[in-house]
């Protein structure tokens, strides 16, 4: 077998891609979608037709020009989606305006807006992961979405308070990002790089993993945004891992063997304290490290940028 395919019998693998082709050649459990992926995507002319349907329904259902731009961009998530879904057994996760990052109410309207789109498509929110920002309202936000039936992901990562406080809020799944965190170390210490095993990235996740499997909480843990292969095979028996196709190809090129790093029976024996999180807490432990505070607004930054070029790509200014 080749890498590819013994890390899926440990690992759900899921594809982070808007690209349909490359979600068919790869044929994962679950995709995840963002911004900037569907920018990337919906400039390819097979998607034309996405497109156009979204900028038709748009047209048709707003009721003034920013509705309809609302209404067209949540419809070309939601066509994207749907056609994803058509491949896929699992689960599409598709990502609220990065703007009502720190919105509760605008953050709960959408995230109900874009499952109620998929249903009016025929498609059970059952299959849809609603992807919000792991800011203090982002969970709040989550907390009531997923009372309602509604499953979140939780994006933009960067440690373990935030990943409790996800947990807390009774989220279905969690995104701590690997590549970011070891972006920031390598800027900040100067150097040209980690070997796998002692990556800032991969070690933040085998904490939160040892974290959630020592004290038996039901939030799942996916691994994202890698650098290289070797962060991957790192974190390989992680809950999943949602993986570029630029790595997947490298993955399936390859016959070397791979070998579980993160079990949750061995988690279970980790010295990891329990901790108690209200919003005080949260946003002081948020504070004193200085790698999640600015790679949280970085990242939420550069979700806004793309959903602003994708709107003007749309034809909105």
């Amino acid at each position: 077998m080749n890498q590819l395919e013994q890390l899926k019998k440990m690992t759900t693998v899921v594809v982070d891609t808007g690209d349909i082709n490359s979600i068919k050649q790869y044929l994962p459990t679950d995709a995840t979608t963002n911004p900037s992926l569907i920018l990337a995507a919906v400039s390819n002319e097979m998607y034309r037709p996405l497109l156009d349907d979204a900028l038709a329904y748009g047209k048709n259902q707003g009721k003034n020009s920013e509705d309809v731009r609302t209404k067209t961009v949540e419809k070309l998530f939601v066509n994207f989606g749907k056609e994803i879904l058509k491949i896929i057994p699992g689960r599409v996760s598709t990502e609220v305006d990065a703007r009502l990052s720190y919105d509760v109410e605008g953050s709960i309207k959408k995230g109900k807006s874009l499952v109620e789109l998929y249903e009016s498509e025929g498609i059970s929110k059952d299959r849809i992961l609603i992807k919000l920002a792991s800011t203090w309202e982002g969970t709040v936000a989550a907390k009531e979405l997923e009372s309602e039936g509604i499953h979140c992901n939780m994006t933009l990562l960067f440690s373990l308070p935030q990943a409790i406080a996800c947990a807390n809020a009774n989220a279905t799944l969690i995104s701590p990002f690997v590549g970011r965190i070891l972006d920031w170390y390598v800027k900040e210490k100067n150097v040209e790089g980690y070997p796998a095993a002692e990556d800032p990235g991969v070690l933040s996740v085998k904490d939160i993993y040892s974290y959630f499997k020592k004290f038996n909480i039901s939030t799942v843990v996916m691994g994202a945004s890698f650098r290289n292969v070797g962060e991957i095979l790192e974190l390989a028996g992680c809950d999943l891992l949602t993986i570029s196709p630029k790595f997947l190809k490298e993955l399936s090129s390859s016959n070397e063997p791979v070998v579980r790093k993160l079990d949750s029976s061995e988690a279970a024996s980790s010295n990891l304290q329990k901790i108690d999180l209200d919003e005080k807490t949260y946003r002081w432990l948020l504070n004193e490290d200085a790698m999640a505070t600015e790679k949280l607004a970085e990242g939420i930054r550069k979700f806004n940028e793309d959903a602003v070029k994708l709107e003007k790509f749309l034809g909105f200014n």
